[in-house]
């Protein structure tokens, strides 16, 4: 496949001060050109972006968030060369993956690149819990991928079309700490909850039971979280509560109460 060599990156974000600066320096020899969608953030996000813009190509744009999904394609779409990367604002691309990706752009020979993503933790990077290797497809040709999912759970794929890993991780830099993995817990199984309710799960007493159980055996012994010590404990947890929350949020929804 014949490539112009050119690469667009869409970022979303919102409130992103304290990482939007590390996204965007992270892209600096790699993309020709940067959109970033914010959802109209109250925080210092516009003015760092518009000081980047002064020796960057960065078109800056702001747009209602009606969900993840619906956001990264509306940012897919704002992009004007036909290969996309595709980053949230709390990820930076490693130096590794960041030759990875110049080493791709001499000539596209694939329609969709994967790669691994490693998240930071509250300082402490983790290799289990079932979160590494957490393989996402993330570099397209936009015309034949597409955001898709249940939000806020969004999957880039491809329509069609030949897929190719890349060595090298993007750097998610995830939760500053317990309590924020914890409210953003809070927040994501509503709209989870909402989500697969109105696409026709229905939940139970065992499910609300089970269901988190499970998901701690799994993430804990069959993941080998415990290879990452406290936190590993802590993540696979809080990753057990997200169960419970999300299965007791669709029994609310099924009674007709309010989740919000």
């Amino acid at each position: 496949m014949e490539s112009d060599q050119k690469l667009s990156a869409a970022i979303i974000c919102f409130n992103e001060e304290d990482k939007i600066a590390r996204c965007i320096e992270s892209l600096k020899r790699v993309a020709d050109e940067i959109v970033v969608i914010d959802s109209f953030s109250t925080d210092k996000t516009p003015q760092i972006v518009e000081e980047f813009s002064r020796h960057m190509n960065i078109t800056f744009l702001q747009n209602p968030f009606e969900g993840h999904i619906e956001q990264k394609n509306f940012a897919l779409d704002q992009c004007s060369h036909d290969f996309v990367l595709s980053l949230d604002a709390d990820e930076a691309l490693s130096p590794e993956l960041e030759a990875s990706i110049l080493e791709a752009k001499k000539s596209f020979k694939s329609d969709g690149y994967r790669f691994h993503r490693l998240t930071n933790y509250n300082g402490f990077w983790v290799r289990h819990c079932g979160w590494y290797p957490d393989t996402k497809l993330r570099l397209v040709r936009k015309e034949v991928a597409r955001w898709e999912g249940l939000n806020p759970h969004d999957i880039l794929k491809l329509k069609s079309g030949k897929e190719e890993f890349l060595k090298g991780d993007l750097l998610h830099y995830s939760y500053d700490s317990i309590s924020d993995h914890v409210g953003q817990t809070n927040k994501f199984t509503t709209i989870s909850a909402k989500a697969s309710y109105q696409m026709g799960t229905r939940s139970s007493l065992f499910k609300i039971i089970t269901r988190p159980i499970l998901k701690f055996l799994k993430d804990y012994f069959l993941k080998r979280g415990f290879l990452d010590g406290r936190y590993g404990l802590i993540i696979c947890t809080i990753n057990a509560l997200s169960a419970f929350l999300k299965y007791s949020k669709i029994k609310e929804l099924q009674l007709g109460h309010k989740i919000d």
